[in-house]
């Protein structure tokens, strides 16, 4: 028997699909309040759909009833299913753009594949869908800001350690079920994108109904809103969107392939996948002669190119290189050899040099550099001329009761005339200094790259922290002429930070690319502000590997000897 939220489910997708068709609108609303009677009664419904007492529960009637005894009985809608044979796939999510009518939902399907919100983002950014008749390069301007819009109004969006943190826990859950032979993470989150819009989990079985089944048993799941074919679509509590495909284990790496990259990389795979034994398009279903792939390095090697990871499937050039035999072995939370910008209570951290210390020992790293705010800092407690000798003994201390190496640093702020926080003779002291924007983020572009021009050539300038200072989803980066300030760096021995603190993860993959090819070095650091932060790390990693970093691009990557020669003031 189907259960509450599946027959829900139902029931809206078929409201949304009469909106679509222009349907009558009240025919609509009925079948959306019918799911929401559902989903909130908490009686014995298997008992009133038996005896046929369903019209008991407000708003559902005759016609209604009828639906959901079909749904319950069968697990199968016809009327939905003759819905959604006279749309086009992914007409029900494109139709919450504003200004898509089906007409257009149509032609964009036939001419572009456009199959999500996604797609249509992807189709207007590359100017494809100006060319589709019907549209022009005013309403392609329009569609790519109402997405955007939609986008921004997206309660679900999750920064990408929230997203990783939910979606293990799904993960946990559905490998308890005793049927299920593996299941992994697909979509934006496997690639590691700063912000995700969708947890989508690939999962294998011979039985799909009874991984479905543990699904739908998640106790974080607030609400479905499509179930169909082994996938289903769903809302956890917290507001995120969660989507779950359960396919045959014959077919599970393919799909799992398929859902990862972006659709320029595997558009671009499939292209190349043309006559091969290997069905990689994914439009197409596997056929009987396509022999059965069992790990993703079999696709890759399949169209004559190396193995791409997850993190590298953005159409940025991967492809290109895996074919030229350029790919990058890129850096691993193993290769981290010292964990670097972390505060204490000395600042705004919360805890002492001595926690952080133990804490960072005990994740196997060799040294770990004390980085509290400068004296400038007044917003963060930074730390005065006065106090820094007090920490210094501190450090001095701590160090003869740990075996990790304590590097004292700070991170000093770079003042609004692109000079450093504390006088150089102060400076001249610290093993290692990190020069962060903190303050007066709003300059011209001007003024910002003529700041940062002025710290980059300072002698004592050797690692750049948070370069453009965005705070994800509340802080733009600030203005600058970034390319002009990296071929400054690349002229000097300055290494850039890659801040794993999730909320800033910056730098940017496409500025860690472009600084690369200048053969700038670089830290991928935690900006730990508790033994907790330090946890921050495999975020550091997750950006560093999008921008294509090896693990001899990465300074703490180093021996604590070679690294302080690196970043010795």
């Amino acid at each position: 028997m189907t259960d509450r939220f599946k027959i829900g489910a139902d029931l809206r997708a078929i409201a949304n699909c009469l909106r679509i068709k222009g349907e009558n609108p009240f025919k609509a609303q009925a079948y959306e309040r019918g799911a929401a009677a559902l989903e909130s009664f908490d009686g014995d419904l298997d008992n009133l759909i038996i005896s046929r007492r369903l019209k008991e529960i407000g708003g559902i009637g005759s016609a209604l009833a009828a639906t959901i005894e079909e749904i319950y009985s069968t697990g199968e809608c016809w009327l939905l299913q003759q819905l959604r044979d006279e749309l086009p796939p992914g007409a029900v999510e494109l139709s919450g753009v504003p200004g898509l009518n089906l007409k257009k939902i149509i032609a964009l399907h036939d001419i572009l594949h456009v199959t999500s919100i996604a797609d249509l983002k992807a189709a207007c950014e590359e100017g494809q869908v100006s060319k589709v008749k019907g549209f022009g390069l005013k309403s392609q301007t329009k569609l790519l800001a109402d997405v955007e819009k939609l986008e921004k109004q997206q309660d679900g969006f999750l920064l990408l350690n929230d997203a990783l943190q939910q979606a293990e826990r799904m993960l946990n859950h559905l490998r308890g079920c005793p049927q299920l032979v593996q299941a992994d993470l697909a979509g934006a989150l496997r690639r590691r994108k700063e912000k995700v819009r969708r947890i989508i989990i690939i999962a294998a079985s011979n039985q799909r109904k009874a991984v479905l089944d543990r699904f739908l048993d998640y106790p974080a799941l607030a609400r479905t809103d499509e179930i169909e074919n082994g996938r289903c679509l769903a809302r956890l509590a917290s507001g995120a969107s969660a989507e779950i495909v359960i396919v045959d284990p014959q077919d599970y790496i393919v799909t799992l392939y398929r859902r990862t990259g972006s659709r320029k990389h595997i558009a671009k795979l499939a292209d190349m996948a043309r006559g091969k034994s290997v069905a990689l398009s994914p439009d197409v279903p596997r056929k009987n002669n396509s022999r059965i792939v069992t790990t993703e390095n079999e696709i890759y090697h399949s169209v004559g190119i190396s193995y791409i990871p997850p993190e590298l499937r953005e159409d940025k050039g991967e492809i290109e290189a895996a074919k030229a035999g350029r790919l990058p072995a890129l850096l691993t939370l193993e290769d981290i050899r010292g964990m670097t910008h972390c505060h204490t209570v000395y600042s705004d951290g919360r805890n002492s040099i001595e926690e952080m210390a133990l804490a960072a020992s005990a994740m196997g790293m060799a040294y770990l550099t004390i980085t509290d705010h400068s004296q400038s800092a007044y917003y963060a407690r930074g730390v005065g001329i006065d106090r820094l000798r007090a920490q210094w003994d501190e450090i001095a201390r701590v160090q003869e009761r740990v075996d990790i190496k304590l590097l004292k640093g700070t991170e000093s702020d770079i003042l609004a005339d692109g000079s450093l926080d504390y006088p150089d003779p102060i400076l001249e002291q610290f093993d290692i200094i990190i020069a962060s924007i903190h303050a007066r983020h709003k300059m011209d572009s001007d003024q910002m790259t003529e700041r940062l021009l002025r710290a980059v050539r300072l002698p004592l300038f050797k690692i750049w922290g948070h370069p453009l200072g965005r705070l994800l989803q509340s802080r733009a980066p600030f203005d600058c002429r970034m390319e002009e300030v990296l071929d400054e760096i690349a002229q000097s021995p300055c290494a850039i930070e890659v801040n794993g603190d999730p909320k800033r993860l910056d730098l940017e993959p496409r500025w860690i690319r472009a600084a690369r090819e200048r053969d700038i070095k670089f830290i991928v650091s935690t900006d730990a502000h508790s033994t907790g932060g330090l946890g921050n790390l495999r975020y550091g990693v997750a950006m560093a590997r999008r921008g294509w970093l090896a693990p001899d691009e990465v300074l703490n990557t180093l021996s604590v000897e070679t690294f302080i020669q690196a970043v010795r003031p």
